[in-house]
């Protein structure tokens, strides 16, 4: 695949982004971290405190984190793989701020996920939503051991 590729991932914990590292080794795509302007902290990250951050953001579907250091451009790239993990059964609200920062149309976005138990498919329907234009592929939900297995598969078509 000649296509320059980009991998931008948000990553909580450190899993998403152990994926999203092994991936840009294996098929030599460039990396971009998502970061929140303001950092997560474990008490941030409790889903089952009802006045969490993260709860509070995932009940308000307008919330839309700032990003610290945003990407100036996607011009570049003609594929986008879009890394996260999976939050009520949805992508975190900064990977909406990063899709409706740019114009994806005619983009090829493959969205990858990690979770402890749900699955991307309510999550990819709602990048969609917020992302129509670009040219979505189906996504996955993968871990450290199958990531650069899986974006071989994605960029050898």
């Amino acid at each position: 695949m000649s296509e320059k590729i980009l991998i931008a991932y948000f990553s909580a914990s450190g899993v998403t982004a152990g994926a999203a590292d092994k991936m840009a080794k294996a098929i030599g795509a460039d990396l971009y971290e998502i970061r929140p302007e303001q950092p997560y902290t474990s008490a941030d990250l409790d889903w089952t405190n009802k006045k969490s951050r993260s709860t509070v953001e995932m009940t308000d579907p307008a919330c839309r984190p700032a990003i610290a250091e945003p990407l100036k451009s996607i011009d570049g790239y003609d594929v986008i793989l879009l890394g996260f993990p999976v939050w009520w059964g949805v992508e975190p609200r900064i990977v909406d701020t990063f899709l409706e920062g740019f114009d994806f149309a005619g983009k090829v976005i493959v969205p990858f996920a990690t979770s402890g138990g749900s699955g991307i498919t309510t999550a990819e329907k709602s990048l969609k939503e917020h992302c129509p234009a670009a040219v979505w592929k189906k996504g996955q939900i993968v871990n450290g051991s199958t990531a650069a297995d899986w974006a071989k598969r994605v960029v050898e078509g």
